[in-house]
């Protein structure tokens, strides 16, 4: 019997029925380029494999492997790479132009850097379906003047379309987790929303705007945005971050 480990942030999923839910809202098919993140022990894995024939599965933990094969034996072609999903390139499994659905029970402790590890990633994705945190996929969906807007609002919203699809109770995994989970669709836009010069830039203002909340834009901006950009972009300097849209801060990455 595997233990989950606390290192590797594991909670193995195992209620049929969310299982069966999740498929169904990932929907599929015979020959898509379906890529898992962390599969564990194969609960999910097991399900998604006879759809698509062949799978590839990113796998930190070294002791699954060999039970998550096990698992599997029969039911397809499973490619496993052992190896960190923060640092693993997802581009080089796209095959035949088909791009990538990358699916995945996120641990909570590595969620918010792997997608942005994902986002530099996106011309090969075409979808992606996520178990998070129930209260991180609320920030990823947040809209401005919200309790969960922030920097993962305004971020994800820059790289995708962000759909809460619906939530799971604790009970869902074992162990169980402190927190309700919650499912989310990413979908990469082909163009962004709205027009930045440099994206890096963008990244950095934003962080440094939600990175003193409490503060006016002005003084959270202060060396890097003056009042003149501000006023050229419309923008009151007395306004919080959360009150900025996507569009707002777009405006001021081009106004630097």
């Amino acid at each position: 019997m595997h233990r989950a480990r606390k290192r590797f942030g594991q909670n193995f999923l195992h209620d049929k029925a969310v299982i069966a839910r999740i498929v169904a809202a990932i929907h599929p098919q015979a020959g898509e380029a379906l890529v898992e993140i962390g599969p564990g022990l194969g609960a999910l894995t097991r399900e998604l494999l006879p759809r698509v024939d062949a799978l590839d599965v990113v796998e930190l933990d070294r002791d699954v492997i060999p039970l998550l094969e096990q698992a599997c034996v029969g039911l397809g072609t499973l490619c496993i790479h052992q190896a960190d999903a923060l640092h693993f390139n997802f581009t080089a499994l796209m095959r035949d132009e088909r791009k990538l659905r990358i699916v995945g029970n996120l641990p909570y402790n590595i969620a918010t850097p792997l997608l942005f590890h994902l986002f530099s990633q996106t011309q090969a994705i075409r979808d992606m379906h996520f178990m998070l945190q129930k209260e991180v996929v609320e920030r990823m969906v947040a809209a401005p003047n919200t309790e969960h807007y922030g920097r993962l609002s305004v971020m994800v919203q820059f790289h995708c379309t962000a759909h809460k699809l619906f939530t799971v109770g604790p009970g869902a995994f074992k162990p169980e987790p402190k927190v309700d989970s919650a499912i989310v669709r990413l979908l990469p836009h082909a163009v962004p929303p709205v027009a930045v010069n440099d994206v890096t830039q963008f990244s950095l203002l934003v962080a440094q705007a939600f990175s003193q909340r409490r503060k006016t834009v002005r003084n959270a901006l202060k060396g890097t945005v003056n009042d003149a950009q501000f006023s050229i972009c419309g923008i009151d300097p007395g306004a919080r971050a959360e009150q900025l849209t996507l569009a707002d801060f777009a405006g001021l990455s081009r106004a630097l």
